[in-house]
């Protein structure tokens, strides 16, 4: 029997598996719930004969999926509890059964897509975003790191965009998404009912989508590609941060005021992560990121780090270690967890 919630809508159209994130006014944050009836919306599907492509959108007008309910997460860790732990390893699994889906995945994404709302949707045959396209991997803003399999799509960016968002957590728009390899198509949400009619009726999905796809405009990390991709070779966040400072522009002043803003900690997780994660699959880049994860969560910063964006919301996180000079080795970050291992 197919697992259950009350914010997510799974139907069948015709030949379509429907999945439809139903939180609007939590910006369709998942729950362990909504992971859970995802999951198993999935493996029904994958063995119907009768789906021949699954969709996944996000009900309301702000966001696809804002990610996961990482306040809730925080909450259990303050308690004691494991839940957290349990949510992101079912959250994982789920991503990893998207990457290896055997029928076309189609994410029909609008607004906002940080985070959880990546790894529903990035993992997928074909990522379908509107203009309003508002993606982020926020993680080094609230001491965590790019999980949901993000280090796989980060690590695998054209010229270093990959560990440019990584370090930064910055929101990139549509243009910057489909040059980065995030998205595949740019499709105006006025649009996505009538691909959602083509894929039911059983048309082929490259030829649903076709007549709907439009042409993207550069977005503003186009004119800094060539920039990034030099100073984000460096090789390690201190030469990132030397490089920018040399460099000098208003684009590099910003970039090394935003680095230097977010914790030390997970910024050098990050850098180390990403490098790792160039020859991995996506089934071992989350299998090492429920590494990092489980450790970051037990951390400092993350606590801090979510109070300080969601609970206080006073944006004033105080790091320990507050320099990038105080941070001991990550190695311990990124040991085997012996039978605790995600797979």
């Amino acid at each position: 029997m197919s697992v259950t919630d009350p914010h997510i809508r799974s139907e069948k159209r015709g030949t379509l598996g429907l999945l439809t994130l139903d939180r609007p006014k939590a910006l369709n944050a998942l729950t362990h719930g909504m992971i859970s009836a995802i999951a198993g919306a999935l493996r029904d599907w994958a063995s119907d004969d009768g789906v021949k492509a699954v969709a996944i959108r996000g009900e309301g007008t702000r966001a696809f999926c804002a990610g996961g309910d990482i306040r809730a997460v925080r909450e259990e860790v303050l308690a004691g509890s494991n839940e957290g732990a349990r949510l992101l390893a079912d959250e994982y699994r789920m991503n990893a059964l998207i990457g290896a889906y055997p029928k076309p995945y189609v994410a029909l994404i609008h607004g906002i897509c940080m985070g959880g709302g990546a790894g529903v949707s990035v993992h997928g045959s074909h990522r379908l975003a509107d203009p309003s396209l508002i993606f982020a991997m926020p993680e080094t803003g609230i001491g965590f790191i790019p999980d949901i399999g993000s280090s796989h799509f980060l690590s695998r960016a054209p010229d270093r965009l990959g560990m440019y968002l990584g370090l930064t957590a910055a929101s990139i728009g549509l243009g910057d998404a489909m040059a980065a390899g995030l998205i595949t198509h740019a499709v105006a949400r006025s649009d996505f009912d009538a691909v959602i009619a083509a894929l039911a009726d059983g048309v082929a999905v490259d030829k649903a989508i076709a007549p709907f796809v439009r042409k993207a405009a550069p977005g503003p990390l186009a004119d800094h590609r060539r920039r990034i991709a030099t100073i984000f070779s460096a090789p390690s966040v201190e030469g990132v941060l030397e490089r920018l400072d040399r460099d000098g522009s208003a684009f590099a002043v910003e970039t090394a005021q935003v680095i230097r803003s977010r914790s030390p900690t997970s910024l050098k997780l990050v850098f180390r992560q990403l490098h790792e994660a160039e020859r991995l699959s996506l089934k071992e880049c989350l299998a090492m990121e429920y590494r990092l994860a489980l450790r970051t969560l037990a951390a400092h910063d993350f606590r801090e780090g979510v109070r300080a964006a969601l609970v206080d919301k006073d944006r004033a996180p105080k790091w320990q270690p507050s320099s990038l000079a105080g941070v001991q080795d990550v190695e311990p970050f990124f040991a085997a967890l012996g039978s605790d291992e995600l797979f």
